[in-house]
């Protein structure tokens, strides 16, 4: 027998949403480049977004049975992250559990594998990011690990952590950091709103970035 647990600490709601104001790449940023999910894991259609917690499951290749039971258990909000061994050769996912998605109201579905009837999914509008498209079925063979940390595009997702994805890509937030990396991010949104101000008043990149010390001791010498 196998016993997996669905219970695990969620982040405030609040605090996801405010997370959710900010760019993937403004939080991998800000929280020191860190949390990036490999860049090939995509959305399927480049208006999709979402940010919400973890529900974690882990699946085998080409086999969707944990995926669906953890669409079965998960909470409104929850984003389904999947690590299926980044096996591209599967369509793990479609149309018609994006609409058992919608209908709990989860948040989105990240996975390292692949998905298909995009057409579907982008006309749903439900965030689906995924390593590939394919149209390939797949089983429902092997039970396993739900709710557990995992290694999804090569960043350890925890359950609870909140995931944050957009056009550009998949960031994770471990959760006891969320609130920090609220303060960093919203920092950096309002230094590169002055570079940008700065920018239009007719500084250079290198003057505001302060590049010419570095440029000098690197030997570089520019003739105009």
């Amino acid at each position: 027998m196998i016993r997996v647990s669905t219970k695990f600490e969620r982040p405030d709601a609040a605090l996801v949403e405010r997370l959710g104001a900010f760019s993937s790449a403004t939080i991998h940023e800000a929280q020191g480049r860190l949390g990036a999910l490999d860049s090939a894991i995509k959305p399927v259609d480049h208006r999709m977004s979402l940010c919400g917690p973890a529900f974690t499951v882990q699946c085998a290749p080409r086999d969707n049975l944990m995926l669906q039971t953890a669409i079965a258990h998960a909470r409104p909000g929850d984003v389904i992250v999947v690590s299926a061994g980044a096996y591209e050769e599967a369509g793990s996912f479609g149309d018609v559990l994006a609409n058992a998605c919608q209908a709990k109201g989860l948040g989105g579905l990240v996975t390292d594998t692949g998905v298909r009837d995009t057409e579907d999914l982008r006309a749903l509008g439900f965030p689906v990011f995924s390593r590939s498209v394919c149209i390939k079925g797949t089983v429902k063979e092997t039970v396993g690990p739900m709710c557990e940390p995992i290694t999804v595009g090569g960043e350890l997702v925890r359950p609870g952590d909140i995931v944050r994805a957009d056009a550009d890509g998949v960031v994770v937030v471990r959760r006891e950091d969320a609130a920090e990396v609220v303060t960093l991010s919203q920092e950096r949104v309002d230094t590169e709103a002055d570079y940008i101000a700065a920018y239009r008043a007719g500084k250079t990149v290198t003057e505001i970035c302060g590049l010419e010390p570095l440029l000098a001791a690197k030997g570089l010498v520019i003739e105009e």
